[in-house]
């Protein structure tokens, strides 16, 4: 059931409830209400400002990182580091690119091939 917000149409003359706004759930169905349930003010229907946001993870991005997963679980730090980093150049995703970083060091790669990783200029531009 969706969450509506209210507030008196003449706050000094509302109670603590309706004085500032208020959220009242009921059906997408039920008519909008007109006098405070607490005090009777005549009350102003708002419209609320959407406060969420749906980020989705591509099917491809999802199937990278099960692999990677795959891999790590055996041990397979370079593998998986490799597609890690490839697919990360690929989306400019700075926390792939962590990751992969992550299992190259994993994988006993020396500290200034993991340092020229890092140093790339689209990581950098990515994560600053």
């Amino acid at each position: 059931m969706p969450i509506y917000e209210y507030r008196a149409i003449d706050p000094d003359k509302g109670c603590s409830k309706c004085r500032s706004v208020f959220e009242y759930l009921q059906s997408i169905h039920d008519p909008p209400l007109e006098k405070c349930p607490q005090c009777g003010s005549r009350l102003l229907k708002l419209i609320s400002r959407c406060r969420a946001c749906v980020v989705e993870t591509s099917i491809e991005t999802k199937s990278v990182e099960e692999r990677a997963r795959d891999y790590e679980r055996e041990g397979m730090w370079s593998h998986a580091a490799e597609l890690l980093d490839s697919h990360a150049e690929k989306i400019k995703d700075s926390s792939l690119k962590l990751r992969a970083v992550d299992n190259y060091k994993k994988a006993g790669y020396s500290l200034e091939t993991i340092e020229s990783h890092l140093s790339s200029d689209s990581f950098m531009k990515e994560v600053s």
